[in-house]
């Protein structure tokens, strides 16, 4: 597993433009969650909220919210640390069935994103259009979500050129369409086995496939928008990068963004005390039990360089 960003030769940024039906079934992917998620206070209020679902939306979201934050980030992104053959493989398919995209892709639209964070060249900075009160509102939307539904896609052969070559992995990433429908058929078989009902695997449906995904979608790309806009920036970094403590929960630990910006291999990002980094201690337990190695802890005198001065 490699930390580079970026491979050295120049290729170019970007590799052509999606497909009309990839471009499609990207907002297909984005905004059915969203319609659902909308849906999700007036169906509560008026049908109620079970216990199977809330156990099955919260076990999936943090299964594959983490197949995000520890893998496809930290892991597979950065290289914070090396994984076992079976740790890799599972951690690429969690990761897949977020619905954030295939791996490959996913990687290398993020190592780009810090290769040239809140720059020219980032894909996702709420920046992008300037300072202003309108410039912001329109890099909010563009940061959140409006730069999915750009057609440009980033050339992964530049940017993630080890992931093409892992035959296990490109394997996954061509999976990805099997393990969208499995992420949201799964908790539906499951509530209709534990409740013995087609209402249960309906609900399941809804809630633990649906809205369960439109929330981590959100989560996620709050990182990618709040986390560039608001928060504390107790570390120097290139960028607007900033630490939005409220998000740390549901997050996983990704929200103490200042801080991964300043140190990007770093496995923790909740460095100080009291800041829950849900992920960090996910890789401790890995590391405890040996599927994970040389994890890249951060220590307190790399810190110490990097604080901002006051």
């Amino acid at each position: 597993m490699t930390a580079t960003l970026e491979r050295p030769q120049a290729e170019p940024i970007l590799d052509g433009e999606q497909s009309g039906t990839e471009n499609f079934l990207v907002k297909l992917f984005a905004v059915v969650p969203l319609l659902a998620l909308a849906a999700a206070v007036p169906i509560a209020w008026g049908w109620g909220l079970g216990w199977t679902d809330i156990g099955l939306a919260l076990g999936f979201y943090f299964l594959t919210g983490l197949g995000v934050t520890i893998g496809f980030h930290r892991y597979f992104t950065h290289g914070s640390f090396k994984a076992n053959r079976g740790l890799r493989i599972a951690l690429a398919v969690a990761g897949s069935m977020a619905m954030q995209g295939p791996v490959v892709g996913w990687v290398a639209d993020h190592r780009r994103h810090h290769a040239y964070a809140d720059r020219e060249g980032d894909p996702h900075s709420p920046w992008r259009y300037g300072t202003s009160a309108g410039a912001l509102a329109k890099g909010f939307w563009h940061a959140h979500m409006g730069w999915l539904f750009d057609r440009e896609k980033t050339n992964a052969r530049r940017f993630a050129p080890d992931l093409l070559d892992d035959p296990a992995i490109a394997r996954i990433d061509r999976l990805f369409p099997v393990l969208t429908v499995a992420t949201l058929l799964a908790p539906a078989l499951l509530g209709g086995l534990i409740t013995m009902s087609w209402t249960g695997a309906l609900t399941a449906f809804f809630w633990a496939g649906l809205v369960r995904v439109a929330v981590l979608h959100h989560v996620t790309w709050s990182v990618n928008s709040l986390c560039h806009m608001i928060g504390d920036r107790p570390f120097a970094a290139r960028d607007k990068s900033a630490n939005f403590w409220p998000l740390a929960i549901a997050s996983m630990g990704e929200s103490w963004h200042n801080s991964h910006h300043a140190d990007p291999t770093g496995a923790r990002h909740g460095v100080r005390r009291g800041q829950l980094d849900i992920s960090a201690r996910l890789i401790w337990a890995f590391e405890k039990l040996g599927w994970a190695t040389d994890v890249r802890w951060p220590s307190p005198e790399r810190l110490a360089r990097k604080l901002n001065p006051r």
